[in-house]
C-alpha cells in the first residue's frame, strides 16, 4: 500500500509508520514539529520528512490511505487536499484495526494501568519466546519498539485508549478494535475537554464492554465498584472474569508475592501495580502462559518507561519518575511509595499538565491525594497554560482544591530546580509525577544530586 501519515511525528504515529515501512509498504509523512526520540527513529529508517510543515503537493491520487494523527487540526491543508481528492482517510486506531482484522485482538483498557498491564504481558510472552503483535503506550526495558506488526502472528495485544481517534473522528479509540479478549483496569473520570461530565465518560466504557465480540472474554478489576456494576449490568453475551489484588508483603523495601509457588520477589511495588499484575496474569493465561511460567517471568519485569521508574539511587536516596497525572493515579502512586518506603522521608512533585488538571472545575478531584506528606510540590508551566487557553491558578486556589495547606507552588523550572538541589536527601525518596516534562527540567542535575546521599 501507499500510505501517508499526517502528523507522523507522534509517539504512536511514527511507530506505526516505521512498522508499515518494515512490512514493505510505501510510507510518507508530514509534521510541523517532531521531538526525540521520534525524530531519530524516523531518520534512522529514512522516513523523516525533509522539511517541517504541511505540503498539499504530497497528497495525490496514488495514495491508498491517509492516516490522520491527533496532532493535526481539522483545517490542515494536507487533510483538506485529501478530502478534495476523495481519498480514504483513517484515524490511527481505525487503520490498526483494519490491518489486524484477521487476528485475535486482545485489548487492555481502563483509566489507569493500561500501559503497565500491557507491558507486563509483553514481558512475560517475550521471556518465553512467544511472538505476538502489539501496540503499547510507552517503551519497555530492553524493547525499543512500542509497536510490532507482522503477517504471521495470530494475536495482537493493544493498549486501548478512551480518548478521541482523530480531529475528525470523535469515536473513542478503543471502540474501533472489537476485541475477542479484553481487560478493564478501572474507571476514574478524565479528559474533561472531551467528556465534560462523569456520566458521559463512564458511558464510553459501557460501550466498550458492548463492543467485545459475543462469546469473547472480559477480565475486570473486581475492586472497582463502579466497574463491577457496569460489567454485571451489561447484557453482552461474553464471559466475565473478575480479578483482585494478590497476596503480598513488603520486606526490606522489596515487595514479595505470596503464592502457591512460594514467595516471589518483584521489582515493582504498590497495590495498584500488584492489581495490574493480577490482571496481566489472567490475560497471559488466555494467551497460552500457565501460572507457573508467569511467576517465572514476572520477577524480572522492571516496568514501562515513566511508570514509577527509578532514575537514580544514592546510598540512602532514590529518585522516581512516574506518569501519574490524573487524581486516581496520583493517589495510587502516593500510597505505593508510602507503603514501600514507610521509614523514609518522601517528597512528591506533581506537574499540572493535562487539560483536566488545569481545569478549575476539575481541580478539586485532587482533594486529599497528597495528604500523606507535608513535602509536596505543585508545578505548572505558564507556556502550557497559554497553549491550552487556561488562566494562571493561584497557590491559594491549588491548596484549597488539594485540601493541603502546606503545598508549595512553582511556575518556573529554574526556581523549582534550585529548591530541589538545596535539599538534603539522606534516607529520602523524591518522586516526580507528570505526563509532561516539568518545563524541560534538567534531569541529569537532579540525578547527580540524589546520588550524593
Amino acid at each position: 500500500m501507499n500510505l501517508h501519515f499526517i502528523a507522523i511525528g507522534g509517539s504512536a504515529m511514527h511507530s506505526l509508520a516505521i512498522a508499515m515501512h518494515r512490512l514493505g509498504h510505501k510510507v510518507s509523512g508530514s509534521d510541523d514539529i517532531i521531538f526525540e526520540p521520534s525524530k531519530s527513529n524516523l531518520r534512522n529508517t529514512g522516513l523523516l520528512p525533509p522539511r517541517l510543515g504541511w505540503f498539499p503537493k504530497k497528497i495525490d491520487s496514488e495514495i491508498d490511505i491517509v492516516i490522520l494523527g491527533m496532532h493535526s487540526k481539522k483545517d490542515n491543508s494536507e487533510l483538506l487536499k485529501a478530502k478534495d481528492l476523495g481519498l480514504n482517510i483513517q484515524s490511527y486506531p481505525q487503520f490498526l484495526s483494519e490491518i489486524s482484522r484477521n487476528k485475535t485482538k486482545v485489548v487492555i483498557a481502563g483509566s489507569h494501568g493500561k500501559t503497565t498491564i500491557t507491558s507486563m504481558i509483553i514481558h512475560v510472552l517475550k521471556y518465553h519466546n512467544i511472538d505476538i503483535d502489539f501496540m503499547v503506550g510507552a517503551p519497555q526495558k530492553n524493547i525499543n519498539e512500542t509497536i510490532e506488526i507482522s503477517e504471521k502472528n495470530n494475536f495482537i495485544l493493544i493498549e486501548g485508549d478512551e480518548y478521541l481517534s482523530s480531529p475528525i473522528d470523535r469515536k473513542p479509540k478503543f471502540l474501533w478494535y472489537k476485541p475477542e479478549i479484553a481487560l478493564i483496569s478501572g474507571i476514574a473520570w478524565d479528559h474533561v475537554n472531551v467528556y465534560p461530565n462523569y456520566d458521559d465518560y463512564v458511558k464510553q466504557f459501557n460501550s466498550f464492554i458492548s463492543s467485545i465480540r459475543p462469546g469473547g472474554v472480559l477480565i475486570f478489576n473486581n475492586e472497582d465498584k463502579l466497574l463491577k456494576e457496569l460489567v454485571e449490568n451489561n447484557s453482552n453475551t461474553i464471559k466475565k472474569i473478575p480479578y483482585g489484588t494478590p497476596n503480598f508483603f513488603v520486606e526490606n523495601a522489596t515487595t514479595y508475592l505470596d503464592t502457591e509457588e512460594g514467595e516471589i520477589p518483584t521489582l515493582i511495588f504498590g497495590n495498584h501495580n500488584l492489581l495490574n499484575l493480577s490482571g496481566a496474569q489472567w490475560i497471559s493465561q488466555l494467551m497460552g502462559v500457565n501460572i507457573s511460567d508467569f511467576y517465572e517471568a514476572i520477577p524480572t519485569f522492571r516496568g514501562a518507561s515513566k511508570r514509577l521508574e527509578c532514575l537514580a539511587k544514592g546510598e540512602t536516596s532514590l529518585l522516581f519518575n512516574d506518569f501519574a497525572h490524573a487524581p486516581s493515579k496520583v493517589k495510587a502512586t502516593v500510597d505505593a511509595v508510602y507503603k514501600q518506603f514507610f521509614d523514609f522521608e518522601i517528597t512528591f512533585c506533581l506537574e499540572l499538565h493535562t487539560f483536566s488538571s488545569l481545569d478549575l472545575e476539575f481541580l478539586n478531584q485532587y482533594a486529599d491525594t497528597l495528604k500523606k506528606t507535608s513535602n509536596s510540590i505543585i508545578f505548572y508551566d505558564p507556556v502550557v497554560l497559554k497553549n491550552k487557553n487556561r488562566k494562571p491558578i493561584s497557590e491559594d486556589y491549588i491548596k484549597k482544591a488539594f485540601e493541603h495547606s502546606t503545598l508549595k507552588l512553582f511556575t518556573d523550572k529554574n526556581a523549582l530546580m534550585n529548591y530541589l538541589v538545596d535539599k538534603n536527601y539522606v534516607k529520602h525518596v523524591l518522586v516526580f509525577m507528570s505526563s509532561g516534562n516539568f518545563g524541560g527540567i534538567d534531569w541529569e542535575v537532579i540525578k547527580s544530586h540524589i546520588r550524593k546521599f
